[in-house]
């Protein structure tokens, strides 16, 4: 059976316009659009609020339909994990990871954290006392990155206050703004201020350092940490999609990610490939979710 939309389709998500789900929402949208991979008018949706989570309350309105699907992110199994919510969140049927981006660590350059050995330093003297800017959960990739950096300095995990936002903008203002010492940022979101010289980077959990306003900025691994930390972008639709609705959003989705538009969007925004569906994926999803376990527990976030 192959199932087609019969009218227009709704991308959902979970950030305002210029968050980081709305960047991958509309370069989606933008190589669907510019390739003609669908029939019918294709829209982005921001349903903002609650770290990302009132988008997938609204996308649960739409059981059954494909037509509507949203931007997914280790961000859901993590919710889900700390007992942020209650329903698993594995509903929502996964269809594709589209990428995967790195964390920048960004700070105010009058900040007396200068430099990647100034935070371990800092955070081995008093880990308390360091405030790291964050979105959109605890327990995030954002969230393990700051805490691999600060288990290098000897720091307690559990220490330093987590300042969580709903968008990775407002972290970002909140470093800029004074509020946090450091902003643990997925590296797109930190471009605009970085130009305007109102933050500086001292690590990226990148395996080797990224272009344009991070060709300068050293990765961690480089400073002699191990924290090499990615955090995936994908697709998920509604509760309750059939197997020939599954089975258009793949191809879709597939061949989006293979345009000259996709390419140009993922140098742009500093996004890594790393395109899955079907078994790979789902193997990749349970195994994500083992080792997030893990790494809640250490940070005592685990629910139950």
């Amino acid at each position: 059976m192959i199932w087609k939309p019969e009218r227009a389709i709704e991308i959902v998500a979970g950030t305002p316009p210029g968050g980081g789900l709305d960047r991958s929402a509309r370069a989606l949208l933008h190589s669907i659009e510019s390739n003609g991979l669908v029939d019918v008018p294709v829209s982005v949706v921001n349903v903002g609020g609650e770290g990302g989570r009132k988008a997938w309350s609204h996308i649960e309105r739409y059981a059954g339909d494909g037509h509507v699907v949203g931007i997914s992110s280790p961000n859901m199994a993590a919710d889900y994990l700390t007992g942020v919510t209650k329903s698993d969140p594995e509903r929502f049927p996964p269809l594709a990871i589209l990428y995967s981006e790195y964390i920048a660590f960004v700070v105010r350059p009058n900040s007396a954290i200068g430099s990647g050995a100034d935070l371990i330093e800092g955070l081995a003297r008093n880990a308390g006392a360091v405030k790291i800017a964050l979105s959109t959960s605890l327990g995030n990739s954002n969230h393990v990155a700051a805490a691999k950096v600060i288990r290098h300095a000897g720091g307690d995990t559990r220490a330093p206050s987590i300042r969580v936002f709903d968008t990775a903008l407002d972290a970002v203002a909140d470093v800029v703004a004074g509020h946090a010492d450091i902003g643990a940022i997925t590296a797109a979101s930190s471009v605009p201020e970085l130009d305007a010289g109102r933050l500086i980077t001292i690590g990226i959990s990148a395996p080797a350092r990224l272009p344009g306003p991070y060709a300068g900025a050293p990765t961690w691994r480089e400073q002699g940490v191990d924290c090499v930390v990615g955090s995936w972008r994908g697709v998920s639709g509604p509760p309750g999609l059939d197997a020939a609705q599954m089975a258009f959003w793949q191809g879709v989705l597939a061949a989006a990610t293979q345009t000259a538009q996709w390419r140009s969007d993922l140098a742009r925004h500093f996004w890594t490939e790393m395109y899955l569906d079907g078994a790979g994926l789902r193997d990749y999803l349970k195994r994500e979710r083992v080792e997030m376990r893990a790494v809640l527990g250490e940070l005592g976030l685990l629910s139950g």
